[in-house]
């Protein structure tokens, strides 16, 4: 988590932030900040490779510090700001946790599963879909993704 925990600050920023240090550990430059009431509480950047882990996408990790300094598995009340739009799994993870609303910068025509995909939260069996609002950023989130995989190429 970069910057403390409980600071009043642009929750998308943190998420940029969060997205910048992915990148420069060599991850897939995402990041995700949990707030509520204007105070962020938890955020991250992907770290898939760092933890050999596949489920350590930055909402997840968001998602689980938020629930550890609430301590609580609902997320009542607080909103989830993401830099790309979030995979089926993240958004799963949304729905069960309850986010009341979801902020994001770029979508995501491959992997995303909010506003592509499966559209997860329009599906019958979802059991709680926030509010969503997407294309925050998207600009600065598409060009930090392009010059990210540009170098790796």
């Amino acid at each position: 988590m970069t910057g403390p925990a409980g600071e009043r600050t642009d929750p998308m920023e943190a998420a940029f932030r969060e997205a910048r240090a992915a990148a420069a550990r060599g991850e897939v430059p995402v990041g995700a900040a949990v707030a509520r009431e204007g105070i962020v509480l938890a955020a991250a950047g992907n770290r898939t490779l760092q933890d050999r882990d596949p489920t350590a996408h930055a909402e997840m990790l968001a998602i689980r510090a938020a629930s550890a300094v609430l301590g609580s598995e609902r997320l009542v009340g607080c909103d989830l700001y993401v830099t790309l739009e979030p995979c089926p799994m993240c958004a799963g993870a949304i729905s069960f946790a309850r986010i009341r609303r979801l902020y994001f910068a770029a979508g995501d025509p491959k992997g995303g599963a909010v506003e592509h995909g499966v559209r997860l939260f329009g599906a019958p069996t979802c059991h709680h879909a926030p509010e969503v609002y997407g294309g925050l950023r998207e600009t600065e989130s598409a060009d930090l993704l392009r010059s990210f995989f540009a170098e790796r190429r």
